[in-house]
C-alpha cells in the first residue's frame, strides 16, 4: 500500500474485490465521482458490485450497462449512477449523454472506460486502476484527484484495513 493520495492494493479474489468495493461505497456520498481504467475482465464491474452493495443496492442486480451505456440504482442510502463508455468511438458520442447530470451531487457517478470522456470528467475524482496480475490476483491503484479525495481515501483505507 502507498501512502498519502495514492493506494495500491493486491486482490487475491473476485469477493475481495466485491469486498473493496463495499468498503469505499459505504463511506461513498452523494457528488464523489469514482472513475475505473483497465483491460477486460481486470474486475471494474465486480468493483461496482461492491460499492452498490455498500450504498444498500442488491449487488445481483448490477451489470455492466455496456450496451445501455448508463443504469442508475436507488440504494438505501444514496443513488449509484454506473456508466460503461467502452461502446462509445469519439468526443462526439460522449458529447451526447449529458454526464453533467451524474455530476449533480445526487448520487455516486461510477464510470467505467472513461478515457473518451475526459473533457466532461470533473478534476476531482477517485481513479482505480485494475490490472492482472494472474489469473486470479489484481493490483487495484488508487489515485486521488482534488481536495476532498485524499481525505476519502485515506477513510477507505481505515475501513477497510484498520489502519
Amino acid at each position: 500500500m502507498a501512502t498519502g493520495a495514492n493506494l495500491d492494493i493486491v486482490s487475491h479474489s473476485v469477493d475481495q474485490t466485491r469486498r473493496l468495493g463495499t468498503h469505499l461505497g459505504a463511506i461513498a456520498r452523494p457528488g464523489d465521482v469514482i472513475l475505473l481504467e483497465g483491460e477486460f475482465g481486470t474486475g471494474k464491474t465486480t468493483f461496482t458490485q461492491g460499492i452498490a452493495r455498500g450504498l444498500g443496492i442488491d449487488a445481483r442486480y448490477v451489470n455492466s450497462p455496456t450496451f445501455t451505456l448508463i443504469n442508475e440504482y436507488r440504494g438505501t442510502h444514496h443513488h449509484l449512477y454506473h456508466i460503461d463508455l467502452y461502446r462509445l468511438e469519439g468526443q462526439e458520442q460522449v458529447a451526447t449523454l449529458g454526464l453533467d447530470d451524474y455530476f449533480d451531487g445526487k448520487g455516486i457517478t461510477v464510470i467505467e472506460w472513461p478515457q473518451e470522456a475526459a473533457a466532461w470528467l470533473p478534476p476531482e475524482r477517485l481513479v482505480v486502476r485494475f490490472a492482472h496480475l494472474n489469473d486470479t490476483k489484481r493490483t487495484l491503484r488508487f489515485y486521488a484527484h482534488g481536495d476532498k479525495y485524499p481525505e476519502l481515501l485515506d477513510s477507505f483505507r481505515k475501513d477497510a484495513f484498520g489502519t
